[in-house]
């Protein structure tokens, strides 16, 4: 029978801005390397930053609430020009942050 996956808690927010610049950075890089480099993606990166963010300071640390905050508050931001959703975007922040703790996100753990 297999094991349920456990919970993925980060540790405590100690610095928002640097983890903020750090996740916004790396997911617009990712989203320009995905398809095509659009203004869009600056956008994107940014919100889904703020969003990591305050939750982060409200002291969300749980890694899969965290994406579900993304996908729930990005059902808000307009994707009309953009090749992405709410929910590529979260599960992108989701792998970012995992490689970040040195955890493949390929195949999961055999």
């Amino acid at each position: 029978m297999s094991q349920p996956i456990p919970p993925i808690v980060l540790p405590p927010l100690e610095n928002p801005d640097i983890e903020g610049n750090w996740l916004k950075q790396n997911l617009h890089q990712w989203l320009n390397q995905e398809f095509l480099p659009e203004t869009i993606n600056e956008k994107i990166a940014i919100r889904a930053s703020q969003i990591f963010v305050r939750q982060r300071l409200e002291g969300e640390n749980d890694l899969g609430s965290l994406v579900i905050a993304i996908v729930t508050e990005m059902q808000s931001f307009d994707f009309n020009k953009s090749f992405y959703s709410e929910f590529a975007i979260a599960n992108a922040v989701s792998d970012l942050i995992l490689k970040s703790l040195g955890i493949d996100t390929c195949c999961g753990n055999n």
